[in-house]
């Protein structure tokens, strides 16, 4: 279990996680650009100062990225109102039933959903939660063995959850994949990408050269796609940590 304590340095507060690992890892989070440090338990504050500080022009440019990337507001499951499916933009048209409440899919242009009147908001953010993890699992069955067959690597296993902070992630100890759900609002090529970049993890854990050497190699525009999954609007989201 981690060790969590706040650290300053200048006008940068940021958490502190000292962990049974081997090295520091610095992570910016959405939506604010909050700043996480997970540092082994034996690294001294001094040393731990000294790395902040050397990638301090990359974090403020991290956390203007999400000051400026647009957000949606808050879905109302109203007829009429904006959502994503793989990267395109529909209007919602909702259909009021007695039972069985459910989103329908794409129809005649729009995305369908038959709600219920007794449904409230957070049931209906429940059903189309459920919806988008569908269509992500749909999507990944044949993600999941070309990865497996190009890298000549298998998880034990790649799940669907949505998730807050991360697009992906991947266990290395216990060869775990987990996939955003959310991904499934984006274009597929994100999709793609965030699939390949959790299976290279298969191969190396870290985010180092050689981990850049194999993406480069497997998928040579992997940069453009992060680019764009970048820039497309966050969902709405009451962050907590």
């Amino acid at each position: 279990m981690a060790d969590v304590s706040e650290l300053k340095i200048g006008e940068l507060s940021f958490a502190l996680h000292r962990k049974p690992i081997k090295n520091l890892h610095i992570n910016v989070l959405p939506p604010d650009g909050r700043v996480r440090v997970s540092v082994p338990t034996a690294m001294t504050d001094t040393a731990i100062r000294t790395a902040v500080v050397s990638k301090l022009a990359w974090i403020k440019k991290q956390q203007r990225d999400f000051v400026e990337q647009p957000r949606q507001s808050p879905r109302e499951f109203i007829d009429g109102e904006a959502h994503f499916l793989w990267g395109q933009k529909y209007r919602l048209r909702i259909i009021s039933v007695s039972k069985k409440a459910e989103v329908q899919g794409v129809k005649n242009r729009r995305l369908q959903a038959a709600i219920t009147e007794e449904m409230s908001l957070e049931d209906k953010q429940t059903l189309f939660d459920a919806f988008y993890k569908t269509e992500t699992q749909k999507a990944l069955e044949s993600l999941k063995e070309f990865w497996a067959r190009k890298l000549e690597r298998t998880p034990s296993s790649v799940t669907v959850r949505r998730m807050k902070t991360k697009w992906g992630s991947c266990n290395t100890d216990s060869k775990r994949i987990i996939i955003n759900s959310e991904l499934a609002k984006k274009p597929f090529e994100c999709l793609e990408y965030i699939v390949a970049h959790e299976f290279v993890h298969l191969l190396e854990r870290h985010h180092n050269e050689r981990f850049i050497a194999h993406m480069d190699k497997l998928m040579p525009n992997w940069r453009e796609r992060r680019d764009l999954l970048n820039s497309l609007p966050l969902a709405h989201e009451d962050w907590q940590y």
